[in-house]
């Protein structure tokens, strides 16, 4: 194998978000990096603006609200083995700094979010599982023509993740502003 990571248009990664990941939705992309074995495109890391306006707020306070950005969606054609943490690595390098990222391993998936340990993420606990309002195919978040706001459809509980980037200095800055605590690395249940 001959793997790189680059920068990419956002487009470059369409197929790969729709088709393979589990999500089949776009999220908001401001930065998006291919995985590439030779020429053939194998995987895609991308980071945009959380859906979530509480969040960019609540991770590390008002102060550095415009440095988080959240990596919304890991997805690999083949997910061979250390594709995942060689894509991750190379697009966080690759990131331009300094930057907050935060990202969530989905429970309903059976994630834990092995990457984001392998990676040096902090683990900063679980969301609680909720409802969105059920739109049909679309996310509620990305849908304004919603009438009907009763009929509701369960989201899952979702493992958080944080990593600071930049300077020393400014890892140590917004690690100290970090408002939520590191936990222990959830660990997959033997018989799941």
């Amino acid at each position: 194998m001959d793997l790189r990571v680059e920068r990419v248009e956002r487009k470059v990664c369409d197929n790969l978000i729709l088709n393979v990941h589990y999500a089949h939705r776009m999220p908001s992309i401001s930065f998006a990096y291919g995985l590439f074995d030779g020429e053939e495109l194998i995987g895609c890391c991308t980071f945009g603006s959380p859906a979530s306006p509480a969040l960019v707020k609540g991770v590390c306070g008002e102060e550095y609200k415009g440095m988080v950005v959240e990596l919304n969606r890991l997805v690999l054609k083949y997910n061979r083995k250390n594709e995942a943490s060689f894509l991750v690595s190379r697009a966080l390098a690759l990131l331009p700094k300094p930057k907050i990222v935060v990202s969530y391993a989905d429970t309903a998936q059976d994630h834990t979010g092995i990457i984001y340990q392998a990676t040096n993420f902090l683990f900063t606990g679980t969301t609680k599982p909720r409802t969105d309002i059920d739109t049909g195919e679309k996310h509620s978040r990305h849908y304004e023509g919603i009438t009907d706001y009763s009929k509701r459809k369960p989201r899952s509980a979702k493992h958080r993740y944080v990593t600071f980037l930049g300077s020393k200095t400014d890892r140590k800055r917004m690690h100290r502003a970090l408002r939520y605590s590191p936990q222990p690395y959830p660990k997959k249940l033997a018989n799941s």
